[in-house]
């Protein structure tokens, strides 16, 4: 029976596996077989990490958290969780070898991902002008011509943070109609670097190495390519709850629910942190910060059935 096992490896699950090994709860790790070390795996420098006046390679940064939270005692499975069962005092986990892991407290932090818009070279690009994080990677288009493609708020923002570093925004839309908020839209088209492209999806991402353009189709049937130095896709992200979704209570825009700023989720012992618990911030500075807490409130729920269980 584990104290503690952490179903993620992204920034939120490797600082839980820290300060959970340093309070000699011998965590275990299911860090995924494909995808250890979530999304800054396929991020190249990371600039707003404290620490690294330098700035540092995404896989760099994730590679030093795994490290350091084997140097205190974490245990890494590279394999994939395939079934939870979270709702009994023992947990069950269930990975990819057939094997079922039991443990006394569980967090998860299993992220969220970004929805993607489905091209052949999105992938190939990421990270060399294909971006799905304005505050992330926007100094790196400074002077430069962007486009955001998206119709909500999030893609609002975007844009609207970006005018502070690129010349050119494009917002490109597959259609007149947004469904941003009438102060976001209006912000965003009253900023002069913002240009509006409506009624367009883009169809193509132009580039060798790094992105030069992408091909558009209008609903009028004509098409056209417009020359861009980056591209921030902004149509939403979801939540990787699919494990837990009929087990723990979610909010009205499916992440995992937590007690006000604890990490408590509706199980007793089950406690979540990152992106899965976040629509809003995705960062990975507050999904580590999310990993503390949920390894603190996890220590104190076993110091609490250690003491329930002295008395008995």
């Amino acid at each position: 029976m584990r104290d503690l096992v952490i179903v993620g490896s992204g920034p939120a699950g490797y600082t839980a596996a820290i300060y959970g090994a340093r309070a000699e709860l011998s965590p275990l790790v299911i860090t995924s077989s494909v995808q250890m070390g979530g999304d800054l795996m396929n991020t190249t420098e990371v600039d707003n990490f404290p620490g690294f006046p330098e700035g540092v390679m995404g896989p760099d940064l994730m590679m030093k958290m795994q490290a350091q939270a084997e140097r205190f005692g974490a245990e890494l499975l590279f394999d994939d969780a395939t079934s939870l069962d979270l709702t009994g005092e023992v947990k069950r986990i269930t990975v990819g070898s057939g094997d079922v892991i039991e443990a006394k407290t569980v967090i998860l932090a299993m992220g969220s991902e970004y929805r993607k818009l489905g091209l052949a070279d999105e992938n190939r690009l990421s990270g060399s002008g294909v971006s799905w994080c304005a505050t992330c990677d926007g100094a790196f288009f400074r002077n430069r011509t962007v486009a955001v493609v998206g119709g909500g708020d999030s893609a609002m923002e975007e844009a609207t943070f970006l005018t502070r570093f690129a010349d050119l925004v494009y917002i490109v839309h597959r259609s007149d109609q947004f469904r941003a908020s009438p102060a976001m839209l209006t912000r965003a088209q009253a900023d002069p670097k913002i240009t509006f492209v409506t009624n367009a999806a883009v169809t193509g991402i132009l580039g060798e190495t790094v992105v030069t353009g992408i091909t558009l189709d209008h609903k009028d049937g004509t098409s056209s390519t417009l020359e861009i130095d980056g591209l921030f896709v902004a149509i939403g992200s979801d939540p990787r709850t699919a494990l837990v979704e009929s087990q723990v209570a979610l909010t009205a825009e499916g992440n995992i629910a937590v007690e006000e700023r604890s990490s408590k989720t509706s199980l007793p012992g089950v406690f979540a942190a990152g992106d899965v618990i976040d629509p809003t911030y995705r960062q990975a500075i507050v999904a580590a910060g999310s990993g503390a807490v949920a390894a603190l409130d996890a220590q104190h729920h076993l110091e609490a059935l250690k003491d329930e269980r002295s008395l008995e």
